[in-house]
């Protein structure tokens, strides 16, 4: 089945190949790096809000009762589980066609209120929420005098290119 709308599949490449240069890079600083310690922090409520929006986009439950964990995973679990999500969304958005994308659904956020959005919205807020999170790190790294790795779209873009 192809999407109507292949624009999704490219953001969720994309997010997928910015996670992975920021947490490779994060790995190289190592787990006691004060520059980790706080990403992992940043990037824990991404998944975490990436996780709920993959259940909502499925009508499914989730067990978050926020948006925040308590408890701090390691980097490399937290890795695993960003790699893992990005391909689930990968996996997911290339199934879906026009009317799936325009469907809306009902939720309920962590808070408590209510709230209905449409597929393609959920997926456009996992993306932008995303970009905005790598970008807090990114900060936090030239902060720090530590280069970020290069995560522009258009970087994205000119790499895929090249491998083509």
């Amino acid at each position: 089945m192809k999407t109507a709308d292949n624009t999704l599949q490219h953001l969720f490449q994309f997010k997928a190949w910015a996670d992975d240069g920021l947490l490779t890079a994060l790995a190289h600083l190592g787990s006691q790096s004060p520059i980790t310690q706080l990403a992992i922090e940043a990037l824990s409520h991404t998944c975490v809000v990436d996780q709920i929006f993959a259940a909502h986009l499925r009508r499914r439950s989730h067990a978050y009762s926020s948006v925040n964990l308590t408890q701090m995973p390691t980097l490399e679990a937290l890795s695993a589980d960003i790699r893992a999500s990005d391909r689930e969304y990968l996996e997911y958005v290339v199934k879906l066609d026009h009317n799936q994308l325009a469907e809306r659904i009902d939720f309920a956020f962590t808070g408590g209120a209510r709230g209905c959005m449409s597929r393609k919205e959920m997926l456009m807020h996992v993306i932008t929420h995303g970009v905005g999170h790598r970008g807090q790190v990114s900060a936090l790294m030239l902060l720090n005098s530590v280069a970020p790795p290069k995560d522009g779209f258009t970087t994205y873009l000119h790499e895929m290119a090249g491998r083509r």
